[in-house]
Formats: structure tokens, C-alpha cells, sequence
């Protein structure tokens, strides 16, 4: 049968174009010029309010279409209804995103997984 290998290429070839390879630096710049760190905390991971999420360590994908959400107005179903979250992100382009993403990922964070 020549299924099974026409199925693990696209396999391969899904996965392989499922990355972000946001720029850590450029996002750590944009994190530090925005301040993120006035209600996520110095490290992102202890906010300055119980309501504020912990972010530092959260999976790069989960950030990046977390923040893109925030740009999304009038359809609930697809966007977040932040009003502080939204006027944050509007000014960022999708790249700049990433690469937030990518910066708040490569932080320690505190997520533990139960088994």
C-alpha cells in the first residue's frame, strides 16, 4: 500500500510547519518597553493581582494565540474581552506577538502537571 507512506509525509510536513520561532530578545525588548511586568509582576509569574494570570513558562503557542484573541473585536466566540489586554496588543503586529510569545515561554515558570 503506498497510503501509509503518503500519510507520514504529511504528518511530517504538518508538523514541521506547526512552529513559531518567535525572536526571545526582541521579545524580552518589546515585554520590558510595555511593561508587562506592572501587573504580571517583575517575573511574570507573581501579579500584582489574584485575577491577573501567571504567564512566565506557559507553552509559546498558548501565549501567542492567547495575545492574538486580544485583537479580535466584536466576536466574542473568537476574541478575549480584556479592555487592558486589548489596548496592549492592538498596537503589536503578529510577529512581534511571536516573539513575545517566544520571550514570556523561555521564562521559569511555576506550572506544575498532576498525574
Amino acid at each position: 500500500m503506498k497510503i501509509i507512506p503518503l500519510m507520514t509525509c504529511l504528518v511530517i510536513c504538518a508538523v514541521s510547519n506547526y512552529t513559531f520561532a518567535g525572536d526571545v530578545q526582541a521579545g524580552k525588548a518589546l515585554a520590558e518597553k510595555y511593561v508587562c511586568a506592572s501587573c504580571h509582576g517583575p517575573d511574570l509569574k507573581h501579579p500584582i493581582a489574584p485575577n491577573y494570570p501567571k504567564i512566565a513558562g506557559q507553552h509559546e503557542d498558548y501565549l501567542y494565540y492567547a495575545l492574538k484573541s486580544y485583537k479580535v473585536d466584536n466576536n466574542p466566540q473568537v476574541g478575549r474581552g480584556n479592555a487592558i489586554m486589548g489596548g496592549q496588543v492592538k498596537q503589536f503586529t503578529l510577529a512581534q506577538l511571536k516573539d513575545l510569545a517566544a520571550y514570556i515561554a523561555s521564562l521559569p515558570g511555576d506550572f506544575v502537571v498532576q498525574k
